[in-house]
């Protein structure tokens, strides 16, 4: 089966072209690692919450827009030999790799597939 990294953050509407070059280009890299796809999404129809939201989560401002992304694996242990790579590449820094977002707010995390439909 699949294993699943998902991400969610808020990023300033501002940078929408920038966070589309830095989702291109690390999703090459990514790939590089072994990622099978990725997938980056504008929130578009994310409305707020009055007990839980997508926009609470990531604290999202009013400049901000909410991004949901999630890339695919083989398995959870190419998953783990890919991201440890992928860390120890000095592309994936934050001086080579700017993200046009506050990465403080970012929730990730890796997810077991139990169904396909």
């Amino acid at each position: 089966m699949l294993y699943v990294d998902g991400f969610i953050a808020a990023v300033p509407t501002a940078n929408k072209e920038a966070y589309k070059a830095y989702a291109e280009q690390s999703a090459v890299l990514f790939k590089e690692y072994g990622v099978l796809s990725v997938i980056d999404c504008w929130g578009d129809d994310v409305p707020p919450g009055k007990l839980t939201s997508f926009p609470q989560a990531v604290m999202c401002k009013e400049d901000e827009t909410v991004v949901f992304s999630w890339m695919t694996w083989a398995s959870k242990e190419a998953r783990d030999a890919g991201w440890e790579k992928m860390m120890a590449d000095p592309r994936m820094s934050p001086e080579n790799m700017p993200m046009p977002f506050d990465g403080k707010r970012l929730i990730y995390g890796g997810f077991q597939q139990i169904a396909v439909s």
